[in-house]
């Protein structure tokens, strides 16, 4: 049913269900404030009556009432600083799992997301919401009340706090229209200069082999300076926003000193409350003095916010799929067609397919064809696509992915492996089941090699593993690809980097699983996986211009003279 407002947001929503804390903080924050007032009290009482009576007994005993105050009020600050922490603790335990399975769907469907940003985004929320900027927020509300209360000392006085306040409302619009966009062009700025560093140094080697160190370091320079310009413009606008109201927030309590004491001049105020008068008016501007002086990350933590809540909406934490039980291996492909940003024809055309378990499938077909491109739509990783990848008769995407993937053996041809040992890249870094890793690497021929390595498979592989030789990537990477025996394997370019022993190990890796009755396909272009497949898909510019047995493919091939593909790498 429609109420006739806007529905709210996945991060408004789980922002509104700490509304219980926040209405705490709100509560704690009315005792601290209402207690600021006590300076104000024992001013006027010590002036209006102890140094009248001069009683010292009552002069005491007003101080020990203070000094409780002071305490309760202190208390009241820390349990607000507390509950704040708190909460944001507890908002990042519900926001950064959504949070970094939608960024990695975002970048998986190469939405430009950054899931490093999107978490940093979260943190800056969080810090938001235990810093002074929140807190100048819950004091604001406040400035009336004293405003008041000088209206209770004199009429004149409290005009020329509403004035006051009123100009540094004033100073504060004026500080988000001069500033907000500049925050955000140097946050954008800063965020460019620094992705681009971090992808030169993830492919440091060609860069420093082929000297292209000083050209990437021109190009960085020119991303650097931007950001140093766009953050110094910021800086100095900043500077001359915070001098300003400065100078407005000392001049308005010199102000208002001087007016009380024009009154107390003429008879129609007491000192003490010429002096209450000064307190009370700086009290009433610090909140607003605070909120400049916070609006920076005020700006950071709304553009986070506003960030985090696309991304939510955009890519949400997918809804939990089906568990259909033990994965057969039947794949069948209806209509697929992949396309890609910024191409007008699409990279495969409306491709129909089966692939059945126990069958060994060879794709091959010359560069560009599309040959890795239906590797990643037949995992389901492909972000563009149309049509159907069934598995088992059920859309891939339906299937729950936590419970599909351990069925899926995937060799990307970019090669891939995270810091860590080789025995928890082997496992995918789940729990490390012993034998498993030992079947796994003994599957591709490489239990050997690492029991060779000094440290065994606790041997660290280093960052994307850096430590190994490319041959011994592709091999571990295998060996991550048939842990645990999945009923699914799909390879592309298994071989591109292996040498005559890494090659036969492939070979007999292939033809066990082909036994075990699991579903293989292979991208390939090398002969001596040719000559295992039972059956060969040919792709060109995106289409299959042929799939059947191997003997009825090749005599086909031979026949339209198109054996060289077999050779062509991908």
């Amino acid at each position: 049913m429609k109420t006739g407002f806007p529905e709210r947001s996945e991060l408004t929503r789980i922002l509104w269900s700490f509304r219980r804390e926040f209405f705490w903080v709100g509560v704690f924050s009315m005792i601290a404030n209402i207690l600021m007032l006590t300076p104000t009290i024992y001013l006027l009482q010590v002036y209006g009556r102890v140094l009248v009576s001069r009683n010292e007994t009552t002069l005491i005993v007003l101080s020990i009432i203070v000094v409780i105050f002071f305490g309760v009020m202190a208390f009241a600050e820390w349990l607000r600083s507390r509950l704040l922490v708190q909460t944001s603790v507890r908002l990042d335990e519900t926001l950064n799992s959504p949070i970094f399975k939608s960024s990695f769907d975002a970048f998986l469907k190469q939405a430009k997301q950054n899931p490093v940003s999107a978490l940093s985004d979260l943190t800056t929320i969080r810090q938001f919401l235990t810093g002074n900027g929140i807190i100048a927020f819950f004091d604001v509300p406040w400035t009336p009340v004293y405003i008041i209360v000088v209206f209770f000392l004199h009429p004149y006085l409290g005009v020329m706090a509403v004035v006051f306040s009123l100009i540094q409302l004033g100073i504060t619009w004026n500080n988000n229209r001069v500033t907000k966009s500049g925050i955000q062009c140097a946050a954008c700025a800063g965020n460019d200069s620094d992705a681009f560093l971090a992808s030169k140094l993830r492919n440091i080697e060609p860069v420093y082999a082929m000297g292209m160190v000083g050209n990437m370091r021109k190009r960085w320079v020119a991303y650097h300076v931007a950001a140093r310009a766009s953050q110094g413009e910021t800086l100095q606008k900043q500077s001359r926003q915070q001098s300003f109201t400065r100078f407005v927030r000392y001049t308005m309590q010199s102000l208002s000193l001087g007016a009380a004491a024009l009154l107390v001049i003429n008879g129609m105020l007491t000192p003490g409350a010429m002096i209450a008068t000064s307190v009370l008016v700086a009290r009433s501007l610090q909140p607003l003095d605070l909120v400049v002086g916070t609006w920076k990350q005020f700006i950071q933590a709304k553009s986070a916010f506003l960030r985090t809540e696309a991304l939510l909406a955009g890519y949400s934490e997918r809804q939990e799929g089906r568990d259909y039980g033990s994965l057969k291996g039947n794949i069948s492909v209806e209509s697929l067609s992949a396309s890609a940003e910024g191409r007008k024809e699409p990279i495969l055309h409306g491709i129909t397919a089966e692939f059945e378990p126990g069958k060994i499938v060879a794709v091959i077909g010359p560069s560009g064809s599309g040959k890795s491109t239906l590797s990643r739509c037949l995992v389901g990783v492909w972000p563009e696509v149309s049509g159907k990848v069934m598995y088992d008769g059920h859309p891939i995407e339906t299937w729950e992915r936590q419970k599909l993937g351990p069925h899926i053996g995937y060799l990307p041809q970019d090669i891939e492996l995270f810091e860590g040992s080789i025995a928890e890249n082997i496992s995918r870094f789940g729990d490390v089941n012993s034998s498993n890793i030992i079947e796994a690497a003994k599957k591709t021929g490489i239990h050997e090699m690492i029991l060779r390595f000094p440290q065994g498979y606790d041997t660290p592989v280093g960052v994307a593993g850096g430590m190994l030789s490319g041959g011994q990537r592709q091999r571990i990477a295998l060996a991550r690809a048939l842990y645990g025996t999945p009923a699914v394997i799909v390879l592309d370019e298994p071989n591109a980097n292996l040498d005559e022993a890494g090659d036969r190990a492939l070979v007999n890796a292939v033809k066990d699983c082909k036994s075990s009755g699991k579903t293989v396909i292979v991208i390939t272009h090398r002969p001596n996986i040719l000559d295992v497949a039972d059956m060969i898909l040919v792709l060109q510019e995106g289409n299959v211009i042929h799939y059947d047995t191997k003997d009825s493919v090749m005599n086909a091939m031979r026949s339209r003279n198109m054996t060289s593909t077999v050779t062509v790498s991908s």
